[in-house]
């Protein structure tokens, strides 16, 4: 039953690989096209040069990737504590999934309606689980 921990978090690493290629597929053309428009796309090598210049459909995705490597890497830090105490149960499983269903969401909304109150609300809502998976294990520390 310990190793079952890693399933909601392959599934995570699935979705940020996912989220990757969304991202390219957009950023791509839409990169050639300011080319097309003539703009020098070597003037945004820099990450923090690049905001507002693509579509707003294009940015979402790309932020979401880039929120995928903040508050998930919590969860694989202690989907690994979990597995390596053996601590993986009923409670920690349910909780995983749950954080993966609501990310997953989260991605999806981010990425094609952005709307700011409701993903904000799934983003509040994604660190009850993993609260609750952070307070067990530090409980069973402490």
């Amino acid at each position: 039953m310990n190793n079952l921990i890693f399933q909601p978090t392959i599934v995570m690493c699935l979705l940020s690989f996912f989220m990757m290629i969304w991202m390219y597929a957009t950023r791509l053309p839409a990169a050639k096209k300011l080319e097309e428009d003539g703009v020098d796309v070597q003037k945004f090598s820099h990450p923090s040069s690049i905001g507002g210049i693509f579509p707003s459909k294009v940015e979402r995705v790309a932020d979401n990737y880039n929120h995928l490597f903040e508050q998930p890497t919590i969860f694989y830090a202690i989907s690994f504590v979990i597995w390596g105490l053996e601590h993986t149960d009923i409670i920690h499983l349910y909780c995983a999934w749950f954080y993966v269903i609501i990310r997953i969401i989260h991605s999806i909304l981010q990425a094609t309606l952005n709307l700011v109150w409701i993903r904000f609300s799934l983003f509040i809502l994604s660190w009850v689980p993993l609260t609750i998976m952070i307070f067990r294990e530090a409980i069973y520390l402490i």
